[in-house]
């Protein structure tokens, strides 16, 4: 059997129908009924542009030991380092429900190194068959780095649960995944500021 050789003009039209295979998604769109057209145009839009880069100085006066700012909408973390020089932003878990959500400022008062989990008592009487307490690890719901907040049962931490990222999926705290909060761990410190809006 021999195998054709592949000259630059064969490629070229080779790699060209690939390339529509990869792009009949995106004309299969242009076919959609005008009715849910801007629908889903308009999801789109709002969740691309929704994840993006945001300046402190409207959410904060100082930088004063960093800032992080939680966009529950487009579930982001926005973090500042206290020099204006180091800015990071993570994809997020946020809570499943407005009730379970608290907005408003706060700063971090602990840096767990090696969180354990208790689920809080309003979290056992939702969900009586949970384990009372689970010991710090990779399967730890609070993943391998936690940060407290000043509101009582609050947390920053990571998560072993990858699919929870991105949605609404905690009883109330922020999630990242474990190498995001691992970084952030790091990077802030007692006193951070902290605004959820």
């Amino acid at each position: 059997m021999t195998i054709p050789k592949l000259d630059r003009r064969g490629f070229i039209a080779g790699t060209a129908g690939a390339a529509s295979v990869l792009a009949a998604p995106a004309i299969a769109q242009s076919n959609v009924d005008p009715e849910f057209r801007d629908q889903v145009s308009d999801s789109v839009r709002r969740n691309a542009s929704s994840f993006r880069a945001l300046e402190w100085r409207p959410y904060f006066d100082n930088l004063n030991n960093g800032a992080i700012l939680v966009d529950i909408t487009s579930r982001a973390l926005h973090y500042w380092d206290e020099t204006d020089t180091i800015y990071k932003l993570y994809p997020t878990s946020v809570p499943l429900s407005e009730d379970l959500t608290r907005r408003g400022r706060t700063r971090v008062v602990l840096k767990d190194p090696e969180p354990d989990w208790r689920p809080t008592p309003a979290m056992k009487q939702r969900n009586p068959d949970w384990p009372d307490y689970m010991p710090p690890g990779p399967d730890n719901p609070l993943g391998i780095r936690a940060m407290h907040l000043t509101w009582t049962y609050y947390r920053i931490h990571g998560t072993h649960d990858t699919r929870k990222i991105g949605r609404r999926s905690s009883n109330g705290c922020i999630g990242l995944y474990n190498e995001h909060i691992t970084e952030l761990y790091d990077l802030s410190k007692v006193g951070t500021q902290v605004l959820v809006i």
